[in-house]
């Protein structure tokens, strides 16, 4: 039997442009996007060194629609997930593999001139998660 490990990532950081919604063959919603996470650290000589970090990410389901409308270039972002990497192959034929957070949650923490995030609620409310594939919202939510 395997081993049970840990997968998760949270990310603040600014969108590098705005999230692009398509719909998979079945009909889903799928919504990917950039994000921009800065990092400043010194070096050994004490001069402070500044560094951006892409991250590409994704999103599925109800949680892709709302992304699809709010986020938008430069917004100020909180996210959580997971990495997966994935496969495919580019136009040329030519194999490749790409890592990507896969969301679960998204916070929209600012950017912008007013206090709402574009659908009405404050800025720093958050967005409905994700839920598991399966999950029946019938059913009651467990206290822990």
């Amino acid at each position: 039997m395997s081993e049970l490990g840990v997968n998760r990532v949270m990310l603040v950081g600014r969108s590098g442009g705005n999230a692009e919604l398509k719909f998979s063959a079945e009909g889903k919603p799928v919504a990917s996007f950039s994000l921009a996470v800065n990092e400043s650290f010194k070096t050994r000589d004490g001069e402070k060194n500044d560094r951006v970090e892409w991250f590409r990410c994704v999103c599925f389901g109800k949680l892709a629609e709302i992304v699809g409308q709010c986020v938008t270039t430069g917004k100020l972002l909180f996210l959580e997930g997971r990495l997966q990497t994935r496969k495919y192959d580019d136009r040329e034929g030519n194999a490749r593999k790409v890592i990507e957070v896969v969301v679960s949650q998204l916070r929209l923490l600012g950017g912008g001139n007013g206090t709402s995030n574009g659908n009405g609620k404050r800025k720093d409310e958050p967005i409905p998660r994700q839920r598991p594939a399966g999950h029946d919202d019938s059913s009651p939510d467990v206290p822990f």
